[in-house]
């Protein structure tokens, strides 16, 4: 469908796509940048560096919701031209990797602390953090603006604006699918890898126990470790929904590629992508109901804003911080 169609049947499902849109942006925008300001409270109490990661999640899919609003103007809206288009979708695409690439290194965040405590305790800091999030961003900026130069653009632009009317098919997906796959991959080796980790540890617990050896440091330690897998869980849950939600449309993408026949593009475009985009909401509320201080820093926020005191904090506290224990936990 092109700019200059008259009005009727065909050009409802853009304007039904433009209000899922727009009321989508409004609850990943607020969603986030809530939780986003919880963790902020969280970090100026006690700075981390897996509070950092997590933070720059939140900050990620914000702007997923904020790139989003551009693409619903779009819809109510005729185009204004195949390069505003192009810069919509590199706009929505880089936060979109970005979210993908800060769960991924929240996962390995993570595991280096479960794995290699020690060298995770001398290697991690504001150094390390900075730095791993500015390749982040750097890639994730990358990978979001590459499709849409030139040589990269599809042909026969007809005014509507949407990721296979812009972006030549099958550069787009191998290039994002070679993003999300090999991430997979390293997704599932690392907490295959934490269970055979997790499980020997039990054992050496167990057998400790029944030498009936239970010194202080020994307690300490074990209550260190299992907070970091408790930690590690939370990403668990994070990762569960991701695969859910984004593995259908890089799985559709594939079969697509394979199959010019299939005419999969009405799918990819108007249901399975939603549904990746729909993981932006989906993290901060897996933050806010199944992280405990997070879910305890919102109630004070709550508390402190409403004057009343939150049930669950401690002691009935009605501050507007809790203490951090330093990672998520």
């Amino acid at each position: 469908m092109t700019p200059h169609e008259p009005a009727g049947p065909s050009y409802v499902r853009p304007r039904v796509m433009g209000a899922i849109l727009s009321i989508a942006s409004c609850f990943i925008i607020s969603t986030n940048l809530l939780v986003a300001a919880a963790l902020l409270k969280l970090l100026l109490k006690k700075r981390s560096q897996s509070w950092c990661f997590v933070l720059n999640l939140a900050l990620a899919d914000a702007l997923v919701g904020v790139a989003i609003t551009g693409l619903a103007t779009e819809d109510f809206n005729s185009s204004n031209g195949k390069t505003q288009c192009l810069m919509r979708m590199a706009f929505v695409t880089s936060p979109c990797t970005a979210s993908i690439m800060s769960m991924f290194l929240i996962s390995l965040d993570r595991y280096a602390a479960i794995k290699t405590p020690l060298r995770y305790s001398q290697l991690s800091g504001k150094g390390t953090a900075v730095g791993s999030l500015l390749a982040l961003w750097i890639s994730s900026l990358t990978m979001g603006f590459l499709p849409g130069e030139t040589q990269h653009s599809a042909d026969g632009y007809t005014g509507f604006c949407a990721f296979f009317s812009v972006i030549h098919q099958v550069g787009m997906i191998v290039l994002f699918s070679a993003c999300f796959f090999p991430v997979l991959s390293v997704f599932l080796y690392i907490y295959l890898d934490i269970l055979k980790i997790a499980c020997g540890h039990q054992k050496q617990i167990c057998q400790v126990r029944e030498a009936g050896s239970r010194t202080a440091n020994h307690q300490h330690y074990e209550s260190h470790y299992w907070s970091h897998v408790k930690a590690l869980r939370t990403v668990g849950v994070l990762v569960g929904c991701f695969l859910v939600l984004w593995c259908p449309f890089f799985v559709v993408c594939i079969v697509h590629l394979l199959c010019e026949s299939c005419e999969l593009t009405n799918v990819l475009e108007n249901h399975l992508w939603l549904l990746g985009l729909s993981n932006s909401l989906i993290n901060p509320l897996v933050y806010a109901f199944w992280q405990k201080e997070v879910r305890l820093q919102l109630a004070a926020m709550f508390s402190c804003f409403t004057g009343r005191p939150a049930a669950g904090l401690p002691g009935g506290d009605s501050s507007c911080y809790i203490e951090s224990q330093g990672s998520p936990a």
